[in-house]
């Protein structure tokens, strides 16, 4: 899980607002999906990246996009589209693998997760702030007080867990 939370990335709030929570796809944001959407998916929805780069992820090389400054989407600071899935099927370098959305400050507070996504499966901990894990593919860090999203990571759904979600105190 951890590989997970190091790797994902203001239309969403948005959506957001707009959209009944049951509408609302915790995989998916600005209708890129991953595990389903590709690089020309995201190339159509957000246009070039400001810069790109390849990591070697599970022994692959993967490209990695990022938006900053005026090329990131509207109330996001970056966003980083992350590419290359292993599927049974075999390595797939075009498709997208998550997404690492970082807010601008304010953006996404805790009851705008809430209403989008719903409870969260799980609620952990990282350097003592809150982290939500959606089953459905949603990571959401949050500030240490609990009240802003700093970070939302995006990815295929994740395998089931039989452990109850614990409610934030």
């Amino acid at each position: 899980m951890r590989r997970a939370l190091r790797s994902l990335t203001g239309l969403a709030w948005l959506l957001l607002v707009v959209a009944p929570p049951a509408l609302v796809a915790a995989a998916e944001w600005a209708a890129v999906i991953p595990g389903t959407s590709t690089m020309e998916t995201v190339r159509a929805q957000f246009g070039a990246p400001t810069r790109s780069a390849t990591h070697r992820v599970e022994g692959y090389d993967s490209p990695s996009w990022t938006y900053e400054g005026a090329q990131a989407p509207g109330g996001v600071e970056r966003l980083t589209v992350e590419f290359g899935l292993l599927t049974p099927a075999g390595y797939r370098p075009n498709v997208v693998r998550l997404l690492r959305l970082e807010p601008k400050p304010g953006v996404f507070d805790r009851q705008i997760v809430l209403n989008g996504w719903g409870e969260p499966q799980r609620i952990g901990k990282e350097n003592e702030a809150p982290v939500y894990f959606y089953q459905q593919g949603l990571l959401v860090y949050f500030d240490r007080d609990g009240g802003k999203a700093r970070v939302l990571i995006f990815t295929p759904p994740q395998p089931s867990t039989d452990v109850p979600a614990r409610r934030q105190p």
